[in-house]
């Protein structure tokens, strides 16, 4: 099971909002960059807007960041689209043998390290914020 590509994506739309200082930044003008449909760069942005991270207007062209990227995580942004479901970063496999020692009892043994495996990987997002990601990125 993959992380949905929305968290990926959303990183590209919040860094290149964030570069693009002149404050325009349309659907289209990012789809560009992401390679893709502006209904999808809509759909993710209206996600971020609602957690707060961007601000949009209707009728009105472009996004801008509604924090300083000093005080966006990473989390912030996996949380914002729905990248896995809360909490089930990994899946188990349904309907194992319950007549099989194993089967009866695999959940059991891997739920707990699943668990605290998602809470690492949430932690290491909560540490990094968008400024870092946009300061990977040579001068534009």
């Amino acid at each position: 099971m993959n992380i949905s590509t929305r968290f990926a994506v959303a990183i590209h739309i919040l860094t290149l909002i964030d570069s693009n200082k002149d404050g325009k930044s349309t659907s289209e003008w990012i789809a560009s960059s992401v390679n893709t449909n502006p209904v999808v760069i809509r759909r993710i942005t209206g996600m971020l807007n609602k957690a707060g991270l961007v601000d949009v207007r209707p009728g009105v062209a472009g996004a801008k960041l509604a924090r300083d990227p000093e005080q966006i995580t990473l989390l912030e942004i996996y949380k914002a689209v729905n990248a896995v479901e809360e909490g089930s970063l990994f899946a188990i496999h349904e309907h194992p043998n319950p007549d099989c020692p194993v089967g009866k009892n695999i959940a059991g043994a891997i739920v707990p390290v699943f668990g605290r495996a998602q809470t690492a990987m949430e932690s290491v997002l909560q540490g990094v914020t968008l400024a870092e990601i946009a300061n990977e990125m040579p001068v534009i």
